[in-house]
């Protein structure tokens, strides 16, 4: 069993939409196994709604907590907080994020939600799309695993762009979980 954690700040649409994706056995043997929050957020209404363990921790106390955890993946799944180097380097290539844009593109500092969508906007590009990478010390600047286009509209709101890219992320992610697990199985 491939055993995955998943990290959360807000209303765990993406954690879901890898429950979902076990449940309809598109992540095969897959499990989440914890959900840890940095602060109180409805994705852990979702975690008691599935009976998955779940805590609330600052940042500095995730070592401590995955110090005794068998954990194959961590997925941050909306995850607001910035990782401690420590962290990232004992857990290097088993992070994993899934962010707004077509990364390297409106990527890093000050880079997440609607604020990635007002620049892609303001920019006038012509497509977004969002990312799965590696997380490393480099805010989003971690090997891209998996991408997926869409279109920008010149009608588009920040709201319309936002909902058309996170309804690519619900199915992206999954397929990066999955991809990974296949890689490793080699």
């Amino acid at each position: 069993m491939f055993k995955i954690a998943v990290l959360v700040s807000g209303g765990g649409t993406d954690l879901q939409s890898i429950l979902d994706a076990i449940e309809d056995k598109k992540l095969t043997d897959c499990k989440v196994s914890y959900i840890v929050a940095d602060r109180e957020c409805r994705a852990l209404e979702r975690a008691k709604k599935y009976n998955i363990p779940f805590c609330i921790l600052k940042k500095g106390e995730l070592n401590q907590f995955f110090q005794e955890k068998d954990m194959d993946l961590i997925v941050l799944a909306g995850y607001l907080s910035i990782l401690p180097s420590d962290f990232l380097q004992r857990w290097e290539k088993k992070i994993i994020n899934i962010h707004p844009s077509l990364l390297p593109k409106f990527g890093g500092k000050g880079m997440h939600g609607n604020h990635v969508h007002k620049a892609v906007l303001a920019a006038k590009e012509e497509k977004s799309g969002c990312t799965v990478h590696y997380v490393t010390e480099e805010i989003d600047g971690g090997e891209i695993i998996l991408q997926r286009e869409v279109p920008v509209y010149a009608e588009d709101t920040v709201e319309l762009l936002q909902e058309r890219v996170l309804e690519q992320e619900h199915i992206l992610l999954p397929e990066a979980i999955q991809k990974i697990k296949e890689e490793r199985k080699k």
